[in-house]
């Protein structure tokens, strides 16, 4: 049975940081998932905070080229960036099993996709709230090691972590 870890992040930083730890653990792509407000968007298409920042694998995230292209050596839909119109919430970058979870069901928005990740409604609800007030979600999912992944999450500063 998959276990789902999740935990909030107050900064994209922050965020970054957790996802790369993750993968120095070995967690997979298809495992790790991360959703945050576009950016871009609050700045004015590509331009203002979001120019020239760096992201996983070094990529341009004002490019939009792909948030979590450069996480391990996948490629393809579990680690590609979507940038989706996401009702309530307004733009939202997604990566990983989350943003497929997400293109397929935009409607939805983001607590249906968290629902759907083993995430009760009433806690994806919540989780949805702390990304339309601007933090980030990473979510994991590993039927072996979700412990490990909650105190990979905790050290790297996030808050709320749960296990599902």
């Amino acid at each position: 049975m998959v276990r789902t870890v999740a935990g909030v992040f107050d900064s994209r930083d922050a965020a970054e940081r957790a996802v790369q730890a993750l993968e120095q653990a070995g967690f997979s792509d298809r495992q790790v998932s991360l959703a945050g407000k576009d950016e871009r968007a609050r700045a004015g298409g590509g331009a203002g905070r979001m120019q020239g920042a760096r992201g996983w694998g070094d990529q341009n995230l004002s490019d939009g080229t792909g948030w979590g292209a450069g996480i391990g050596a996948g490629v393809g839909l579990a680690a590609s960036l979507g940038a989706l119109a996401i009702p309530g919430i307004g733009p939202l970058v997604a990566m990983g099993p989350l943003a497929a979870t997400l293109g397929g069901a935009a409607a939805g928005g983001l607590a249906g996709g968290l629902v759907d990740m083993g995430i009760p409604e009433n806690e994806s609800r919540g989780y949805e709230e702390e990304v339309r007030q601007g933090r980030f979600l990473a979510v994991v999912q590993d039927s072996r090691r979700a412990d490990e992944a909650a105190r990979i999450l905790r050290q790297q500063g996030a808050r709320d972590v749960r296990s599902y």
